[in-house]
This record gives structure tokens, C-alpha cells and sequence, in this order.
């Protein structure tokens, strides 16, 4: 047993800048340490891969449901959002949990992936047809934090209009300023009343449709809240995962190759970004239903637990923690997590990913980033590794420019 160690904090421009001198803070403190989320807000972080899979797979020593926790975060809290209970899969245990997550995974399961792909590739276009006449770009600003909404608001059944609705009550959602988050709050209760009542009057092929006729029969509260709980993760992971992996595309030598002199695929960039740089940084909070000995560290009932996907990733003994057979690449990343509340999107968040890169890159085949890849910042914050800008350069395109990809754009495996 050792005794409780000092706070590693996990916010602030000094982790956004060097997140991986933290996690070596971290590391030295064992398979779990301390850390400080947000000013006076202390949890223990798993750095650990067997640790974290051993926390991700016991559901008889941990719970997800973070009420009595949560009300200790202060309101104005950038991580109150993402960790603040809600009558959602992402805090039930058990059989609820089950309940919960069989209405989500049945009805991921009938998208179709070349409707995504179509999907994406619209909305893509959308987005290149405003700036691509103008030969520069932020790709964060202007394409990896908007893409991913006009999607999911197709996928969950809006018309294109709502997208900006969306848009609006998610960047207001996501500040700390207290009146700008209320009103975030009550225009996304808007919208989201708005998609149900729209449903509940005319099914579509959609998302909220098909929570709303599954089976398990959930009521309305509990639809809108898979509603906003699934759109919320999607959300911050696909235009995190998109804004990344451009960045590593545009700086790396080893993806902008021809036919001719060979190069790696999308998916490869992106697996890459989920092990060394994954957009959601550290998640699964887990609090322990009564006092415990975890990995040698004593720890209270009640205490919340998270694991850092990206200190695991690129813990030094990981490749000792996976056996040969399971590791292909970088595949054996927990970007995803693991266990019953592995994320049950992976597949969706790949096939959208792929073509939101690909489209950009067939449109604009000598995009270049304006500034050296080392001088790239990124919003400070445990949860997310968000990129703040990704200003690009390219030959300006005419309005009358064919919307294909090229052959010399190197296509995912």
C-alpha cells in the first residue's frame, strides 16, 4: 500500500502542450495515479493496460452511476457535462445497462454502411463548396468540427436545416460561461424535442426511429436521452478523430504517395492516431461500490476511477500487456475501451472517418498544412484531445471542379 499521492493536474496549457510528460507523472506513481481533472476536482487515472482492462471488465466491483459524485463538480465545469449523470447507457449497470445498449447496438446495426458513406460524402461537399475556392483553410473551424453534426443529424432522422440548430446548441453547451451553457441547454431540449415529436408523428429510416419502435420499449425521456448521450459521444469523437488524423496525413511523408511510389491508407493514419493520439484522451469513469485494493492502491467507496486511453496506448510495458496474436498494428488500442461498455459505435465512427478524409483529400490533392506540424495547439482538457486549428493551403478550385477522387489518392484499406 503507499500512501495518497500528490495531484497530477490534467488541465491547463502545460498538459495541452506536453500531455505525455503528465502521464509520466502519472506512471511514476504506479498503475493508478492521482489526478487533478479540473481545480480542486481529484480522481484516480489508470496508465496501466492490464489495470485498465481489468477495471473495464469487472462490473462487481465497479459502477458507472456517477450521482452523488457528480454534484461535487462545480456547474461552471468544463468536465461537468461529459461526467454529470444522466438516465442514459453511459451510468447504468447491469441489467439496464443491457437494456439500454441493446436498443443502441440493434439499431446502429441497420445502418447501412454505404448510406453513411453517401451521407458523409454529401455533407462533405457541403462544407468544400464554401472554402475551396479560396486555396485556404482551418479544417478544424471549417470542416472536422461541422461535419460530423450535419451527419448524425441526418442519421437521427432532422432535415439539413436542424443541423445548424445543433451546431449552435453544442458550442453553447460546451462553455463554461453560465448563461451561454444555459442557453446551450435550453436550445438543444429544443431540438431534441423537436426530432421526437417529429418521429413519434412520421418513422423514417433513421436512428430516433428506430429507438423509438424497438422492442424494449423505452419512453420518451429515456429515448431522448439515448438521443443526446450517443450524439454527445459521436459528436466529440469524430471530429477529434477527423481533425487528428488530417493532421498526421499532412505532416507524415508516408500518406501523401502516388500509385506509382506507394503510401499508406486512411485506416492505417487513423489507427495510428487512436493508439498515439486518440481524441478522447481518458474516460470510463467508474466509481468502486465499496473499499477496494486495486493494483496495489487502497481506494474508498465512492472514489471515482478513469482510465487515459492515450497513457495506456502508449505505455511502455503495453506491448508486454497484449498477447502477439491480439496486437495487428495498432488495432489493440482501448480508444474504444473494452469490456460492457465498450463503445458499440467503432465500426460507424471508422466508415464515417474514412470518408470524410478521403472526400477532403480527393477534392483537394495538394492540401499542405501553413504552419509546421510541432507549432499545432491543442484545447487544454483531460477528456479530449482537441485540436484548436489545422490552417491548410491548396490550389483554389473552381465551382465547376469534378467531385471525384483521384487516382493518385491513396484509397482505405
Amino acid at each position: 500500500m503507499t500512501a495518497v499521492p500528490e495531484a497530477v493536474p490534467l488541465y491547463g496549457p502545460e498538459h495541452a502542450a506536453d500531455p505525455r510528460h503528465s502521464y509520466e507523472l502519472l506512471r511514476a506513481q504506479g498503475p493508478v495515479g492521482r489526478a487533478e481533472i479540473d481545480p480542486g476536482i481529484a480522481v484516480w487515472v489508470i496508465t496501466d493496460y492490464r489495470a485498465a482492462l481489468h477495471l473495464l471488465q469487472d462490473t462487481d466491483n465497479w459502477t458507472k452511476d456517477t450521482r452523488g459524485w457528480d454534484t461535487e463538480v462545480p456547474a461552471d465545469s468544463p468536465v461537468k457535462e461529459p461526467l454529470q449523470w444522466r438516465p442514459s447507457l453511459f451510468f447504468a449497470d447491469g441489467e439496464e445497462h443491457a437494456h439500454l445498449r441493446k436498443v443502441i447496438t440493434d439499431s446502429f446495426a441497420l445502418l447501412d454502411p454505404q448510406h453513411l458513406r453517401e451521407v458523409t460524402r454529401r455533407h462533405a461537399d457541403t462544407l468544400l463548396d464554401e472554402f475551396t475556392h479560396a486555396g485556404r483553410a482551418d479544417l478544424v473551424a471549417q470542416y472536422s468540427r461541422r461535419l460530423p453534426l450535419m451527419v448524425l443529424n441526418t442519421l437521427f432522422g432532422m432535415p439539413d436545416e436542424g443541423a445548424a440548430q445543433l451546431m449552435s446548441a453544442i458550442e453553447a453547451l460546451m462553455s463554461t460561461v453560465p448563461q451561454a451553457k444555459q442557453a446551450g441547454e435550453q436550445a438543444l431540449t429544443a431540438y431534441l424535442g423537436s426530432l421526437y415529436a417529429m418521429k413519434s408523428e412520421r418513422r423514417g429510416r433513421d436512428l430516433t426511429s428506430w429507438f423509438i419502435d424497438h422492442p424494449h420499449g423505452l419512453t420518451p425521456e429515456e429515448v431522448i436521452n439515448q438521443v443526446l448521450i450517443t450524439q454527445g459521444a459521436a459528436y466529440g469523437t469524430l471530429s477529434g478523430l477527423i481533425a487528428n488524423t488530417l493532421a498526421q496525413i499532412l505532416s507524415d511523408q508516408r500518406y501523401r504517395g502516388t500509385l506509382t511510389t506507394g503510401s499508406l491508407p486512411i485506416r492505417h493514419a487513423i489507427d495510428e492516431v487512436l493508439w498515439s493520439d486518440p481524441p478522447l484522451a481518458m474516460y470510463s469513469l467508474h466509481r468502486a461500490r465499496h473499499s477496494v485494493t486495486f493494483h496495489g492502491r487502497a481506494i474508498e467507496a465512492g472514489e471515482p476511477v478513469m482510465v487515459s486511453y492515450a497513457a495506456v496506448n502508449t505505455c511502455p510495458h503495453t506491448s508486454q500487456a497484449t498477447d502477439e496474436e491480439q496486437r495487428s498494428d495498432h488495432k489493440a488500442h482501448l480508444a474504444f475501451a473494452a469490456g460492457p461498455h465498450a463503445c458499440p459505435a467503432e465500426n460507424i465512427v471508422f466508415v464515417i472517418s474514412v470518408a470524410a478524409i478521403e472526400r477532403l483529400m480527393g477534392r483537394l490533392p495538394d492540401i499542405a498544412l501553413t504552419v509546421p506540424a510541432a507549432t499545432l495547439t491543442y484545447q487544454p482538457g483531460p477528456i479530449y484531445r482537441v485540436l484548436t486549428a489545422l490552417p491548410c493551403r491548396f490550389t483554389p478550385q473552381t465551382p465547376d471542379s469534378q467531385r471525384a477522387t483521384p487516382g493518385n489518392v491513396p484509397l482505405p484499406a
